[in-house]
């Protein structure tokens, strides 16, 4: 498996991990250099487990503030910001409009047209 990813400085970098005999195989390679690495198929899964615990509580803390997307970006289970909680639980694009279906706290759901270009305050990212 490659993966693209990003080093401090925002420059494309690459994870790759692979099978390595009886081991995984970890290589990070950046422009600042490269760092190659083999571990057990245990250490893996640990490495796995802590890497899934970062990216939750990035989530987490990033879902405590609001962040705005375009009304073209949103995504079905984005959670609008507001006095009342309203879900996304489709979007459709025809043209330059966007076609958002939201659904309540209370069960009603409703259609609504957006400039594909509106910026819409989310909650959370579905």
């Amino acid at each position: 498996m490659t993966s693209g990813v990003e080093d401090r400085e925002g420059r494309v970098a690459t994870l790759e991990v692979a099978p390595a005999g009886t081991g995984v195989g970890i290589r990070a390679a950046a422009l600042s250099g490269e760092l190659s690495l083999v571990c057990t198929p245990a250490r893996a899964r640990e490495l796995a487990a802590a890497l899934v615990l970062a990216a939750d509580r990035a989530e987490a803390a990033a879902a405590s503030e609001p962040v705005a997307v375009r009304a073209r970006e949103l995504r079905r289970g984005d959670v609008r910001d507001g006095d009342r909680v309203m879900t996304v639980e489709a979007v459709r694009a025809a043209g330059d409009t966007v076609h958002v279906t939201w659904t309540s706290d209370a069960g009603r759901s409703w259609t609504q047209g957006y400039d594909a270009d509106a910026a819409i305050v989310l909650r959370r990212r579905g």
